[in-house]
């Protein structure tokens, strides 16, 4: 495992094991049971996911030190609407059976509300109830506008990033404010056939890897943190197996050149939930 240290110190491993809409319960339990075995300790989740409970007891269950997982989760837009972020961030704490989170994210930047969504983060913060604090789908200018008043600086910026969607631009301006960019669907869509791609293809018969292994080794090679979600234990297993092989340069452009800005979410600037 290869682990990115964030502007606060502290250590990120650079691939997780990502939840969303993973079914609470036995599902999410067995496979982030099954993650946890194979090796991953970086684990992604969000109040919306409604599956906090079940990985908390999967992490609890495993026998692993607390202190070696590295546990994210989100606040939600509904939330930071109320304005009771506190209160759910508590709520967090109890579902996920933890005394601390590692990393707690503003999900998305609600119009109006996230910039009070940050500081209230930060009150969570210096509470050390949580090791560190970052955003979610925040475009540049999202970005600038907690910038304005930020006491703390976003240890990342997780957003959705894959070839057809390498996000230069917020990469670039990440990195230039010690903000580790990290990516959700890293390997996009069925709809959008990334993994039938030809450079893809090609590139993974020399290092006798799949379509996956190669966008997920992409991500770590230029830097940025990796969540894939499979709740298959030979893809869980397949996704781990990245850390035995580096991409050239010359690979990695021949991936950048994908790049549709093609997106398979929502757009941060317009969404309606």
């Amino acid at each position: 495992m290869k682990h990115i240290e964030a502007n606060n110190g502290i250590k990120i491993p650079m691939l997780g094991y990502g939840v969303f809409l993973v079914k609470d319960g036995e599902e999410c339990y067995n496979s982030v049971r099954t993650a946890l075995e194979i090796g991953y300790r970086h684990i992604d989740t969000a109040s919306i996911y409604k599956n906090e409970e079940s990985v908390g007891k999967a992490i609890k269950d495993s026998g692993i030190p607390r202190e070696e997982i590295f546990l994210t989760t989100k606040v939600w837009n509904e939330v930071q609407r109320s304005g009771d972020v506190a209160t759910a961030f508590e709520n967090s704490l109890k579902l996920l059976d933890t005394d601390y989170i590692d990393l707690y994210l503003i999900h998305w930047p609600v119009p109006t509300k996230y910039v009070d969504t940050w500081l209230t983060l930060e009150k969570i913060y210096q509470d050390k109830k949580v090791k560190a604090i970052g955003v979610s789908n925040f475009h540049i200018h999202h970005l600038e506008e907690i910038k304005k008043v930020w006491n703390v600086v976003p240890v990342m910026n997780q957003i959705e990033l894959h070839p057809e969607l390498s996000q230069k631009p917020i990469v670039n301006f990440c990195k230039e404010n010690s903000i580790i960019p990290e990516s959700w669907s890293p390997l996009g869509a069925s709809k959008n056939n990334l993994l039938q791609n030809e450079i893809l293809i090609s590139i993974g018969e020399k290092y006798k890897k799949s379509p996956a292994q190669i966008i997920l080794r992409w991500n770590i090679d230029l830097g940025i943190v990796t969540i894939p979600k499979s709740v298959t234990p030979s893809r869980i297993k397949e996704n781990f197996e990245i850390f035995d092989f580096e991409l050239t340069k010359e690979e990695i452009l021949k991936i950048d050149s994908i790049n549709k800005d093609k997106r398979v979410g929502a757009d941060p600037d317009n969404f309606s939930f």
